[in-house]
């Protein structure tokens, strides 16, 4: 059994609620989705793993570069590799300095399902159509969420110049429907190319009345402080 993994690093986590958090990354080739912002070069060339020979990696860098708060499974989507995360969390969950941190497009709740009870920590994203250019994923959204909310989760919409308020609601309606205390993580996207534009501040405040408006518990608005530091 083995995954193919573009790379492996030690840096800080630059999004959501676990902003600058030290974290072992590991990046998974290939996503199921093709969103209008997305700035990882997929096409780079991967290495293909083992869980074991993963693991050994991972103590490698924790061992020159830790210690660290998790381990960031990411991508592209991991989930595409379910039966290898299953195999690898098992090894990982042996060795007590570890937890992990899936980061996933939150559109695979069948694929969630199968290693649930082994992660710690769920960063899932709503896939907003306005922002993505893709179609709804509602129904898989809510699904997701029923599954991770087993765990410490948070949600993740990327909003771009593009983004309606009615996708807004709808995210909201659905972290309603589970509980009210999920945080809800606004992100500007970050432009990726000279045309690209900046979200209007206005339009950001805006979204967050939105979730005021329906009371919801947590709603904030963070930018990819990576990007600001020029970090990996």
């Amino acid at each position: 059994m083995t995954a193919d993994i573009i790379e492996i690093f030690s840096s800080i986590q630059g999004e959501g609620i676990f902003l600058g958090a030290k974290q072992i990354f590991v990046r998974f080739k290939r996503c199921n989705l093709t969103c209008a912002y997305c700035d990882e070069d997929l096409d780079r060339k991967a290495r293909r793993y083992s869980p074991l020979e993963l693991m050994k990696e991972v103590k490698a860098l924790e061992g020159a570069k830790g210690p660290h708060h998790s381990i960031s499974l990411t991508g592209g989507e991991p989930l595409l590799y379910a039966e290898f995360l299953r195999s690898f969390l098992k090894i990982l969950r042996k060795n007590r300095n570890f937890r992990s941190y899936l980061e996933t497009n939150g559109t695979l709740p069948y694929e969630l399902a199968k290693v649930i009870d082994l992660v710690d920590i769920v960063a899932m994203d709503f896939k907003l159509p306005s922002s993505t250019g893709e179609r709804p994923f509602w129904t898989e959204h809510l699904e997701f969420l029923k599954i991770a909310s087993k765990k410490k989760v948070f949600v993740k919409a990327i909003v771009t110049p593009n983004t309606v308020k009615n996708d807004v609601e709808k995210a909201i309606d659905l972290i309603k429907r589970m509980k009210k205390n999920i945080p809800f993580v606004l992100q500007p996207a970050t432009p990726v190319g000279p045309h690209d534009k900046d979200v209007p501040k206005d339009a950001l405040v805006g979204f967050l009345e939105i979730g005021l408006k329906h009371e919801l518990a947590n709603i904030r608005v963070i930018p990819q402080i990576h990007k600001i530091l020029n970090m990996k």
